[in-house]
């Protein structure tokens, strides 16, 4: 049996069925809020990501592990040969390729 939960709307905690309250704004979206916390920040037009204790905040200030398994990319060089003004690729290669003598 698969119980039905929604989000918060400013903590993005879950909200189980019997708890919280769903708030209709003007333009007619439902929010649901979680706690009466919750709901007096966003009478109050609070930012979720300016308060600590909000998963956006966390988001924000990558706190958590799932930024911690992610794996940093690095953007590698690669190697071109060109020519030089005055010479070929083919000159430079053929001067590369000569044996020094001694």
């Amino acid at each position: 049996m698969v119980i039905a939960t929604e989000l918060c709307a400013m903590s993005e905690y879950r909200i189980w069925p019997g708890t919280g309250k769903l708030f209709i704004r003007r333009d007619g979206k439902p929010i649901y809020l979680g706690s009466s916390k919750a709901q007096s920040l966003t009478l109050q037009r609070k930012r979720p990501a300016k308060l600590v204790w909000t998963q956006a905040w966390r988001r924000l200030h990558k706190k958590g592990i799932t930024e911690t398994n992610l794996k940093k990319r690095r953007t590698r060089s690669t190697k071109v040969q060109r020519a030089v003004i005055g010479l070929s690729l083919d000159d430079i290669k053929k001067k590369a390729a000569q044996k020094p003598e001694f």
